[in-house]
């Protein structure tokens, strides 16, 4: 009983340790987004959630800095047409600025490290629900033949633990945005930007789990990503594929929403010192 008991265990750790790789660096991407929300719209009131998202952020980096170095060396080999983008993105990031500027000419307007940010926010949060279509490498495990146990206490619980923790991101970053603009005085625009930002999101999660594409992809690959974009913009199947990823990815937010809403009250309610 014992020999089988350990026997379980070593193909147990087995199964999780072989998707550690992927798993780790998919769910470093999913934190960045959060992590940029902490700066860009607001710091979270728990200091659980402050500093467990930092240590989870910085313990799912280390393991994957060959990662780092391949985006690095991307960055640095990128094409004339990169270059292009990356001065466009800049003339449209000080054209932003200055509509900025114009609109709160007596206060303090946002600078242009914090709308480089936001253009960072904005390319990796699809990274964040994108952990979901990751169920895929559930469905190959399970072919590979591990048994019940293996798949049921090991292998099915991780993946609902990476899966969770990524699309809890997800949610988070736009609940901060939406914060953010209620101080702002644009609480008319939080539905109308969170469906912008799902739809957004299908086509990123389309093009990463269909075409491979990565958030630095952007910088490093435009001229194909834009390519790419408007040849699948014609086609009906990825037509198809976006609207039932943006129907899913909009339904699974607004439950988790009023979920956190919810639990953010009751924080709030147990601990009303963090309001003052």
């Amino acid at each position: 009983m014992k020999e089988q008991l350990m026997t379980w265990i070593n193909f147990a750790g087995q199964a999780v340790l072989s998707n550690s790789g992927w798993m780790t660096w998919n769910l470093f991407l999913a934190l960045v987004p959060l992590a940029l929300s902490f700066w860009l719209f607001q710091k979270p009131r728990s200091r659980s959630l402050f500093w467990g998202t930092l240590i989870l952020l910085g313990a799912t980096l280390l393991p994957n800095g060959r990662y780092i170095r391949l985006f690095l060396t991307r960055l640095l080999s990128i094409s004339n047409t990169g270059k292009i983008y990356i001065l466009g993105a800049l003339t449209i990031t000080l054209l932003l600025m200055g509509l900025d500027f114009w609109a709160k000419r007596r206060n303090k307007s946002r600078t242009l490290l914090w709308w480089l940010g936001f253009l960072v926010f904005v390319a990796f949060l699809p990274n964040a629900p994108y952990v979901l279509t990751d169920i895929i490498h559930l469905i190959d495990d399970i072919r590979q033949g591990y048994s019940v146990w293996v798949i049921t206490l090991a292998l099915f619980p991780s993946y609902m633990l990476f899966m969770v923790l990524g699309f809890q991101a997800y949610v988070l970053s736009l609940m901060y945005l939406g914060d953010y603009m209620k101080r702002q005085g644009w609480s008319q625009f939080i539905l109308g930007t969170e469906t912008v930002f799902h739809g957004l999101t299908a086509i990123g999660i389309y093009l990463g789990r269909f075409q491979r594409f990565n958030s630095w992809d952007i910088i490093t690959k435009p001229d194909v990503l834009v390519h790419s974009v408007m040849n699948d913009l014609i086609g009906k199947l990825p037509v198809l594929v976006m609207v039932i990823t943006f129907v899913t990815i909009a339904v699974l937010y607004w439950g988790a929403k009023w979920i956190n809403v919810a639990l953010r009250d009751r924080f709030e309610y147990k601990n009303p010192q963090v309001l003052a």
